[in-house]
């Protein structure tokens, strides 16, 4: 690899780091910087889980002022996190490394659909809210809290297990889910969030690195810059321009998906051998 292959991964890793932090989406970043380095699909997205959990360590310290009194979201949502994580890196692990390629053009494109539908949700999470404070009470036909938490355990665990097995937009819906959970700080939310999130990437890290998925070196430099983005990322959250991130990251996430789309029906229609591709883990050079 050459020194500016390298640079592109601090970079991506350090906005991805950052991304993380305020609303979630940094794989869109690492992992196409993964595969234009000329890592196979699962091997760049199991370095990408690995370089970007010591990233979701230092936000989630950022945040740790904010989950005061969030210890029953945290606690409700931790195991489901847990035994998720492993099943979703576990499928990943018995997918070939070529099914796992024409899968990823959907991956990527549905990760980038959660990233749209973050803001539509949001609005109507706020407005559902300033119609019940209006009204003084939740609707009457609202199942209650008990129930509602146990929903949300049963959800997690649907989403801890895309999260192991990909991963991408994971924070866009745990934050949704919170939103309707009744959490109305943004930070708290996001300090929930990122407990969840560090929970499912570190199990899937685990395992990853059991099968002997991870390439230790970009991983290791990749996780110096998702650190340093994490921190600065949950610290500068109110100050971030989030639109222009937010286009963005969306911006990339389509073009990639389009281009493993095309890419994916090339090589079907040509015959193109992948195996000779993922012969070389360890990237272009």
């Amino acid at each position: 690899m050459t020194p500016l292959d390298y640079l592109l991964l601090f970079a991506a890793a350090f906005a991805g780091g950052a991304v993380n932090a305020v609303a979630g989406g940094g794989t869109l970043l690492t992992f196409p910087s993964l595969l234009w380095a000329g890592l196979p699909a699962r091997v760049a997205n199991a370095v990408s889980t690995a370089a970007l959990w010591p990233g979701q360590l230092s936000s989630l310290w950022g945040y740790r002022k904010q989950l005061r009194g969030a210890g029953l979201a945290v606690a409700v949502m931790f195991l489901p996190s847990m035994i998720g994580g492993a099943a979703g890196a576990l499928l990943l692990i018995k997918t070939s490394n070529g099914a796992f390629e024409r899968i990823v053009p959907w991956l990527i494109l549905l990760a980038t659909c959660l990233f749209l539908a973050q803001e539509p949700i949001s609005r109507a999470v706020l407005r559902r809210r300033a119609t019940n404070a209006a009204d003084g009470s939740e609707p009457s036909d609202a199942p209650r809290p008990s129930v509602r938490w146990l929903m949300v355990a049963v959800f997690q665990v649907f989403v801890a297990t895309y999260g192991g097995y990909f991963g991408a937009g994971i924070g866009i819906v745990m934050l949704a889910v919170l939103a309707l959970m009744g959490l109305q700080n943004i930070h708290q939310m996001n300090g929930v969030k990122a407990v969840n999130a560090l929970t499912i990437n570190a199990v899937a890290t685990c395992l990853f690195i059991s099968q002997g998925l991870i390439n230790w070196r970009l991983a290791a430099w990749m996780a110096v810059g998702s650190i340093l983005g994490g921190y600065l990322g949950a610290g500068l959250a109110q100050r971030a321009g989030q639109r222009a991130v937010r286009r963005t990251i969306i911006v990339i996430g389509l073009g990639l998906a389009v281009a493993l789309f095309v890419q994916s029906a090339y090589n079907g229609a040509h015959g193109v051998d992948r195996k000779q591709h993922t012969s070389k883990p360890s990237g272009r050079g």
